[in-house]
């Protein structure tokens, strides 16, 4: 329980921190615009944090991605694994939920990883085989680019990135993480 109490704290300063922000900025900033439609099938499995916007539960993490897998129910498992600063230490898992709050599109999600606290995960940019996905919150202060592979191609990225800016993110607060060789 001790080594668990730092991330629930963490986790709710930083949900805390979006909601404020949310809250502070929302008036300022058109609505995101979400992708037209997630296919839920494509869309599960695993996906490689290629870059974001940092915040302090992901600083100096290395190696990180996502797994999102289907319940019975119809929500997620949302598993975020990284590892530490380095490649070479252990790999770290916090498990975590989501579900789908438009099922319209399949576009707007609720992730949580301390109950009661979620956040809005809303898919603004996605690449037609699912290759790629952006991943942002209303705030405009948590962005993430994710891909299936852990590397993308440079001219690819740098494309991803300055869509962004179409959306009210500034590409210069963008961060790729580290991700071993292919």
């Amino acid at each position: 329980m001790r080594t668990f109490l730092p991330f629930l704290l963490s986790a709710t300063l930083v949900t805390l921190t979006a909601l404020l922000a949310g809250c502070a900025t929302a008036p300022k900033l058109a609505p995101l615009k979400t992708v037209p439609f997630v296919d839920l099938e494509r869309y599960t499995g695993r996906w490689y944090v290629i870059a974001n916007i940092p915040y302090f539960l992901e600083r100096g993490k290395v190696a990180s991605y996502d797994t999102y897998a289907r319940r019975p129910d119809g929500t997620f498992t949302n598993n975020f694994t990284f590892r530490r600063e380095t490649f070479d230490a252990p790999e770290k898992t916090w498990h975590g939920s989501a579900k789908i709050t438009n099922k319209t599109t399949n576009a707007e999600w609720a992730v949580q990883f301390v109950w009661p606290f979620s956040a809005d995960y809303l898919v603004i940019d996605l690449d037609p085989d699912y290759r790629w996905a952006v991943i942002g919150h209303p705030s405009r202060d948590l962005l993430w680019v994710l891909a299936r592979d852990r590397q993308l191609p440079g001219a690819l990225y740098n494309a991803i990135v300055a869509r962004t800016a179409t959306q009210g993110y500034d590409p210069a607060r963008i961060a790729k993480v580290p991700q071993p060789a292919n």
